[in-house]
């Protein structure tokens, strides 16, 4: 590659983190307290699909040192790529310091610990780095899809009204240092400690992303083995769970599309790997639809997977919010009335990944998007009735973690996730029953015959 190149190369990374950096300042200083992390989600996707084909759209020193852990980039253009990251993030800081006349300081919100907000930069650096190795990096995905920008960019959705609660939410060693240093005279400090965090998750996120492609990354049509799959089921599970509990107990504005964009996000991570479920009751509805989609035995495994993805990722959240909780009820509406509502929207979405995932002529780009949005159309229509858990892994790790915090009082105990998860696996085999009666074609094998003869014709 020529000198010109290079330069074009790193101008490209100069110019998507400074866009990403100055929109976080502008946001933050201006007053968007709701919108903030979808504007900055969208700058963003919008920098990745503008400039990714000219230097692949790091914008974020973490996501360059997972690909240079992962051997996806040489480690002389992941010090390249880095520096001129972070100088682009200062730059930023200094030019919204510049226009408001002020800035902010970078630090742990009220009420949370340093290493709480480590955490939580950790956590969802992880996520970010490990969705751009699976859909932008990864053998399987690399240049042939046009969801890899909505994709990486809608982690910050996910992360900015849950983990951001807690840190700020950088996820970003260039965003660190841009806001740090912009604000130098209230201290610098954190941005090295939040890097730390940020490198770690980073470092995470290229091990799983070894685990969960291995058998891909040798031979791109190879099946994944059953540890990835497992593996795969448990990371989404984790970071849906994870997701749900800050974004309840933080009071966010946005929460059930925070949670929607990470169920998207980690669907386009890793639906080529397990198929990425996430969900006993979609498992359920996968299992019992048949075609051999998921065998009995292994939807077995998956469940398991997903529920113990549940209770670590309900563990984490209470941890990272001081050890609160929340129980799992109604609130203000009858229990028939919630378990409709649950049985309803928990069917929208297991018929949705039936249709779109599983068919013979399934969504090639929207499948994660078609999926995800499911839980905003949930969320927003009746988590004020049942909290919309519309999956049984959510809803376990939820009633654990409020049993054992409660320390075993009368009015706390397990039985709201039993009923819950009754009611959600139903709705998957109903999902199952609909979806069998409404696209015959899927199990028609004359017609698929007779269509196939007509196209070889």
């Amino acid at each position: 590659m020529g000198e010109t190149s290079k330069v074009a190369v790193y101008a490209a990374e100069f110019v998507g983190t400074f866009m990403l950096v100055f929109t976080i300042g502008c946001n933050v200083l201006s007053g968007q307290p709701i919108w903030g992390g979808v504007s900055i989600a969208c700058v963003l996707t919008v920098m990745i699909y503008a400039l990714g084909k000219s230097s692949g759209a790091n914008f974020n020193p973490a996501v360059s040192f997972a690909l240079g852990l992962a051997n996806k980039m040489a480690w002389k253009e992941v010090a390249i790529y880095a520096c001129v990251q972070i100088v682009a993030g200062i730059t930023a800081g200094l030019c919204y310091l510049a226009m408001f006349g002020e800035s902010f300081n970078l630090a742990p919100t009220k009420g949370h610990t340093w290493w709480q907000a480590g955490l939580a930069e950790m956590l969802y650096t992880f996520m970010l780095c490990f969705v751009v190795l699976n859909v932008a990096a990864s053998n399987v995905h690399a240049g042939k899809n046009q969801f890899y920008g909505i994709a990486i960019g809608f982690v910050i959705v996910a992360g900015a009204y849950s983990g951001g609660a807690v840190s700020m939410g950088c996820f970003n060693p260039a965003v660190a240092f841009g806001i740090d240093v912009s604000s130098a005279h209230y201290g610098v400090k954190y941005c090295f400690l939040y890097t730390l965090f940020e490198l770690a998750g980073a470092a995470l996120a290229a091990k799983a992303f070894n685990i969960c492609r291995a058998e891909q990354e040798a031979d791109v049509n190879a099946e994944p083995s059953k540890e990835a799959k497992l593996l795969s089921e448990f990371l989404g599970t984790y970071m849906l769970v994870l997701t749900v509990g800050l974004n309840v107990l933080s009071g966010s504005a946005a929460g059930a599309f925070s949670i929607a964009a990470s169920l998207m996000c980690m669907i386009f991570a890793l639906g080529s790997v397990s198929g990425a479920h996430f969900n006993p009751a979609v498992t359920m509805a996968i299992v019992c639809s048949g075609r051999g989609k998921c065998s009995r035995n292994l939807g077995v495994a998956y469940v398991c997977a997903q529920l113990a993805a549940g209770i670590c990722g309900a563990f984490t959240y209470s941890v990272m919010m001081n050890n609160q909780v929340f129980a799992l009820k109604p609130t203000g509406y009858s229990w028939i009335q919630s378990m409709t509502a649950e049985l309803v929207f928990t069917f929208v979405l297991a018929f949705v990944v039936l249709s779109v995932a599983t068919v013979k002529n399934s969504l090639s780009e929207y499948f994660g998007f078609a999926i995800g949005m499911c839980v905003t159309v949930g969320g927003l229509a009746i988590g004020k009735v049942s909290g919309g858990s519309l999956n049984p892994a959510v809803s376990v790790g939820i009633s654990t973690m409020d049993f054992i915090a409660s320390g075993k009082l009368p009015h706390h105990s397990l039985w709201p996730c039993l009923v819950y998860s009754a009611v959600e696996l139903l709705a998957g085999a109903a999902a199952a029953g609909v979806f069998m009666a409404t696209q015959p074609s899927e199990y028609d094998v004359k017609m698929e015959e007779t269509s196939y003869g007509a196209t070889a014709a």
